[in-house]
This record gives structure tokens, sequence and C-alpha cells, in this order.
């Protein structure tokens, strides 16, 4: 991708992972995944691959930035509500953590929040990027704050859409 090299990884059930090679928690998020599938991680090809590979170069040249493959996260409960929630914010949008804690249930959990969107492994299509601090300043991303800051750019720059934070 234009960002780094990601790595994916796929099962009938979904992408279970999407995440750039340079993140740091990777190396410890694989084993994690593993354990919690009961299965091994090898190399090779799928049609959620193939999917996600099509997609994402769509996203990147900006012909369309939905995706459509199918998602099968691994998480806590807790964590796969926050991730439907980071699911739940428009395109081209901001929301703030209070925002997100609000929703789950949980006001002044920003701090469960930042963990739990810390912990998503499949960035971008889950987008933990579109989460910034309620003063509107960029924060916690595991991918660099140089990749949130593109990555709302960019989306903004495609979707046509005029800026709204909440």
């Amino acid at each position: 991708t234009p960002l780094g090299i990601m790595l994916a990884v796929a099962d009938d059930a979904g992408l279970r992972r999407l995440e750039f090679t340079d993140r740091r928690a990777l190396e410890r998020e694989i084993p994690i995944l593993r354990r919690r599938l009961r299965t091994h991680i090898v190399p090779g090809e799928h049609r959620h691959l193939a999917a996600v590979r099509r997609e994402l170069g769509d996203y990147f040249s900006g012909r369309d930035l939905r995706f459509r493959v199918p998602l099968a996260p691994v998480g806590s409960d807790f964590q796969l509500r926050a991730w439907k929630v980071l699911q739940s914010i428009p395109l081209a949008e901001t929301r703030s953590y209070s925002w997100m804690a609000e929703r789950l249930g949980s006001p002044g959990g920003q701090r469960a929040v930042g963990r739990a969107n810390g912990t998503n492994m499949i960035c971008i299509i889950i987008p933990c990027h579109r989460v910034i601090r309620a003063d509107g300043t960029l924060c916690g991303y595991g991918g660099g704050l140089w990749r949130k800051r593109w990555l709302l750019d960019h989306e903004q720059k495609f979707s046509g859409a005029r800026p709204r934070n909440t």
C-alpha cells in the first residue's frame, strides 16, 4: 500500500487480521490470534485475501472507499462491541473516545475504549483511525500518527464529504 506493507489473515469465517507489518504489536498479536482460533497461521491464498487485496487497491486509489469483505474479528465481548461502534463512524468523519464510551454504555470509559481500539487487529476496515481526542487533536494510532493523518485526509479527499467531527 502507499502506507507500507500489510499482513492479512483470513479463513472461511472472514478477515481476521489486517495490519501494517512494521507495527510493534504484530509479533505478539499473531500468537494470540493463533491461540484464540486454535489453528496455525500459514501463508497461502484465500478468497477473502483476494477480496481484501482488491478492495484495498480501490480504497487507496480513491475509486471506492467502502469495504465488503466479510470480517471475523477475534476479541473479548467489550472489544467486539467497541469495534462495532467504530464501524458505525461514517466515512471521512471522526468521533471522540468519550463519544465511543457513551455509545458503549460506559461514560467515563475513554481509557477502556482506547485499549479496545489499540487491540483492533483489522485496521482501516474497522476504522480506529477515525477516533480522536475530544479537543480534535490526533492521538493513539498503532500504525503511527502520520498514517492516521494520511488516512483521514485520504478519506476526506475522495469521499466528497465535508469534515464533521462529533
